[in-house]
C-alpha cells in the first residue's frame, strides 16, 4: 500500500454499477481509513472477442446510468472508451502509478480473469479483488460440484449466513470524501467518453473498430433499465413463473441475465425485491437438507422456482468457472459424457450445417430456426427453446467438438448474456455437464439427453412466437417434422 497516494483506485470491469456492490463498498472503506478522494475507472476495449455495436452499446447505456449516479457523490468517475486496439494502453499503469491501492473486480469468466491478473501481476501497490457475483462468495465451496442436486443439498446448508451479509444499497450515500480530479495530461492522451453523445448518436458507434454487422438490439443497457425490468417482473410475472416460464407464448422470465452479466444489477436487489415482495423471512425455510428443487425456502412454488434459478444454477456456473480454467474446453465435461460422446461421433448424421448455415438460421427445422432468429435479432433466446437450440446443433454438427465451437460462438458474439459462466453451464448441459447418463443409446447422443422439437412444438405453445421469428412459410410445425 502507498500511504502518501493521490487516491483510492476502483478499477470496474464486471459490476458496472453504483448500488449493491462490495467492490465499491471495499474501495469507499479504503478511502475512509486513508482519508483519500476515489477514482473510478470504468473502461472498454475496442479488441475483446466478439465486441460488436450490440455488446458495446449495451455497456456504454450503463455507463450513461453511472456518470449521473456518481455525479451526485464526492467521487471522480472516469468512463474510458477505446477508440482502437491499444489506444488505452498504458491508462491503468499511469492511474495505479498514484494510487494508495487498487481495488478491482472478481469475474471468473471470460478474458477478464486473464487480463487481471496481468495487471496485477505488475501493480506496485496493493490490489485486492473482490467478489461481487452473486449471493455466496465463490470460495465458500470447497470442490467443483458435478450436480445440481448435490450443489443444492450445499447451499442449503451454507447459504442463510451468507444472505444476511448484504452490500449496502448505496456505499456512497451521506458520505463525503475527499475530492480529486484526473490530470490533464491524462485525458488529453485518453480522453474520457462524452456519455451523451456515445448514448444517443449511432454514428459515434460506427466509427470504432468492433463488429457493425451485430446491430444494437432495443434492449436498453443500464441499472436503471435493470432496475425497471426487475419491478415489471417482481409485479407482473413473479406469480406466473412456475406455470408459464417455459412458454414462449406466455412470457413469465424476468429478462434479467443481461444485466446480471455486466454488472448493472446485483444478484442481492434481486434476492431483496423478490422476497420483500411476498414477504418472506428466514424463518420460513425447511431445516431439512434435502436437495429438492421445492420445498426449502417455504414460498410458493413460483417464487421457489424462481430463487432456485438465482441461486442454485446461476451460482452452479460460477462454482465452475473460477475453478477451471479449462471451463470451457471440451475435455472439462464428465467422463461418462466425453465417452458415449466420442464413441458415436462417426455415426452418420440425417442433417449436416456448417457454421455459416446455423448463423443465417438455414436449417431445415423451423423451430430451430425462429429460436437463432431471436437470438440474432433480439440478442437473447428463449430459456427452453435455448437447450433445444443446443440439441440440435450437436445433433446436425460432424463431431461434438465441433458442435461445442459453434455453440459457444454463435452464443457468445449474439447473446447479450453470454460470455458468462451462466451462459457456459446452458451450453455445456447441453453435452452432459450437470446431467446424467440417459438411456437407451441413440445415434449421435449415446447416453445424452434427447430433445426433439416435434415433442417441444407439443409441450410448448408456439403460435405467437413462430408468427415472431419464423416466415409464414415455416409454420406448420405440428405437421410431419423434423426429429
Amino acid at each position: 500500500m502507498r500511504p502518501d497516494g493521490q487516491y483510492v483506485l476502483y478499477w470496474m470491469t464486471a459490476y458496472r454499477r453504483g448500488q449493491a456492490n462490495f467492490s465499491l463498498q471495499r474501495a469507499v472503506e479504503w478511502c475512509r481509513e486513508l482519508n483519500k478522494p476515489l477514482l473510478i475507472l470504468e473502461g472498454l476495449q475496442s479488441d475483446y472477442p466478439w465486441a460488436s455495436d450490440r455488446l458495446h452499446r449495451f455497456v456504454i447505456q450503463g455507463m450513461v446510468d453511472n456518470a449521473r449516479h456518481f455525479s451526485g457523490h464526492t467521487v471522480t468517475y472516469y468512463p474510458y472508451v477505446e477508440s482502437e486496439p491499444g489506444a488505452g494502453r498504458g491508462l491503468l499503469r499511469t492511474l495505479v502509478s498514484s494510487a494508495c491501492v487498487v481495488v478491482g473486480d472478481d469475474f471468473p469468466c471470460f478474458f477478464l480473469p486473464r487480463m487481471v491478473s496481468a495487471v496485477a501481476a505488475r501493480t506496485p501497490v496493493r490490489m485486492e479483488l473482490v467478489d461481487s457475483n452473486g449471493l455466496l462468495p465463490m470460495r465458500t465451496a470447497p470442490k467443483v460440484f458435478s450436480r445440481a442436486f448435490d450443489f443444492r443439498r450445499f447451499l442449503q446448508r451454507e447459504l442463510l449466513p451468507h444472505l444476511a451479509e448484504r452490500p449496502q444499497t448505496d456505499p456512497l450515500a451521506d458520505i463525503a470524501l475527499p475530492t480529486t480530479t484526473v490530470r490533464a495530461d491524462i485525458l488529453q492522451r485518453w480522453p474520457a467518453v462524452v456519455l451523451d453523445d456515445a448514448d444517443q448518436d449511432t454514428r459515434w458507434l460506427s466509427k470504432l473498430p468492433i463488429d457493425h454487422q451485430v446491430h444494437s438490439v432495443p434492449s436498453q443497457g443500464g441499472s436503471v433499465e435493470a432496475n425497471r425490468r426487475l419491478e415489471s417482473f417482481v409485479t407482473q410475472k413473479l406469480t406466473r413463473y412456475g406455470d408459464d416460464r417455459n412458454q414462449p407464448d406466455k412470457p413469465a422470465t424476468s429478462g434479467l441475465s443481461a444485466y446480471l452479466h455486466f454488472g448493472h444489477l446485483s444478484a442481492h436487489t434481486i434476492f431483496d425485491r423478490v422476497t420483500r415482495e411476498v414477504a418472506w423471512s428466514p424463518d420460513q425455510v425447511s431445516p431439512k437438507v434435502t436437495g429438492s428443487q421445492t420445498g426449502w425456502w417455504g414460498a410458493a412454488a413460483s417464487v421457489e422456482g424462481f430463487l432456485d434459478q438465482l441461486t442454485t444454477w446461476r451460482e452452479l456456473g460460477f462454482n465452475m468457472c473460477w475453478q477451471r480454467t479449462d471451463f470451457d474446453q471440451f475435455d472439462s465435461l464428465p467422463d461418462w459424457a466425453i465417452q458415449t460422446l466420442e464413441t458415436h461421433t462417426e455415426d452418420p448424421r440425417d442433417f449436416s450445417y456448417d457454421l455459416e448455415q446455423f448463423e443465417q438460421a438455414a436449417t431445415h427445422d423451423p423451430l430451430w430456426n425462429a429460436a437463432q432468429r431471436e437470438l440474432v435479432r433480439d440478442g437473447h433466446m428463449h430459456n427452453y427453446l435455448r437447450m433445444l437450440w443446443g440439441k440440435k446443433i450437436l445433433e446436425w454438427t460432424e463431431s461434438p467438438r465441433v458442435a461445442l465451437d459453434v455453440m459457444i460462438h454463435l452464443n457468445n458474439k449474439y447473446a447479450l448474456d453470454g460470455r458468462n459462466p451462466n451462459s457456459y453451464s446452458g451450453i455445456f448441459w447441453v453435452l452432459g455437464r450437470y446431467d446424467r447418463a440417459w438411456g437407451p443409446e441413440r445415434p449421435i447422443f449415446g447416453k445424452i439427453r434427447y430433445m426433439s422439437s416435434a415433442n417441444t412444438a407439443r409441450k410448448l405453445k408456439l403460435k405467437l412466437y413462430l408468427a415472431k421469428y419464423g416466415p409464414l412459410q415455416q409454420q406448420s410445425l405440428l405437421d410431419p417434422a423434423p426429429r
